[in-house]
């Protein structure tokens, strides 16, 4: 999307020179520990969430290779949200007065990364919007749309030699309700309702989308990642 100067791309991969290793389920941070690093996701699949007073839990996000995490560190000093590792997952910590190093000496490459932020929060947006106006088999459908975009863009190794419209999520039907608003038991019955509707196939844990245009009609989805407008970034130093 953004042509990055090698000075731009030096900066970016010195970010991934320290590595953490995380194993599937286990917690980056938890809500309220005290943030001086942020992160970027190097390998695996990671959500994040709030647990609720009735101690329900709410997922916010799913992260992908590439994505930067903690990001709540430029404004916070405690994490507004638990961060955890839904598969083996290797991140890249650095401490948050790097971003400060980022403006000062490549400005084109810190506004980027604040605009891909401002992408996932609308996204984010749209899910959240959903859960209060949208019916239980729209949220469903929206949510696997966003998932299998994310899956491909990042180029998952699952999509590999499979049908084009096939993927697998790579969450269980619990996550997809706790991202949704919804029980296991619904997002179940709503799978079902997709399937009989012919806009879904499964065989397991892999999805074929049948449909395209109905299922992003059924779940009222628009494609946050499509039609970025990056001309207003300065010019690289």
């Amino acid at each position: 999307m953004i042509a990055l100067t090698p000075g731009e791309k030096a900066a970016l991969a010195a970010l991934g020179e320290r590595e953490r290793r995380l194993r599937r389920n286990a917690v980056l941070l938890s809500e309220n520990d005290r943030l001086t690093e942020l992160f970027v996701l190097k390998q695996g699949m990671m959500m994040s969430y709030v647990l609720l007073d009735d101690g329900r839990r709410q997922i916010l996000r799913f992260m992908f290779p590439g994505d930067f995490l903690a990001t709540a560190a430029l404004a916070y000093g405690t994490s507004p949200e638990t961060l955890m590792a839904l598969t083996d997952s290797i991140v890249c910590p650095f401490d948050r007065s790097v971003m400060a190093g980022l403006f000062d000496h490549h400005p084109r490459l810190a506004a980027a990364i604040t605009a891909l932020e401002q992408m996932e929060r609308v996204a984010m947006t749209d899910r959240l919007a959903a859960i209060g106006r949208t019916s239980a088999k729209a949220r469903v459908a929206g949510l696997l749309l966003e998932l299998r975009h994310r899956l491909r863009a990042a180029g998952n190794s699952l999509a590999k030699g499979a049908a084009p419209a096939s993927f697998s999520p790579g969450i269980t039907q619990e996550e997809i309700g706790d991202a949704t608003g919804l029980t296991a038991v619904h997002v179940n019955r709503m799978l079902r309702q997709l399937e009989d509707d012919g806009l879904l196939a499964r065989d397991g844990g892999r999805f074929t989308v049948l449909d395209d245009a109905r299922l992003a009609r059924t779940a009222n989805y628009v494609d946050r990642y499509a039609g970025l407008d990056f001309g207003w970034l300065p010019q690289p130093r």
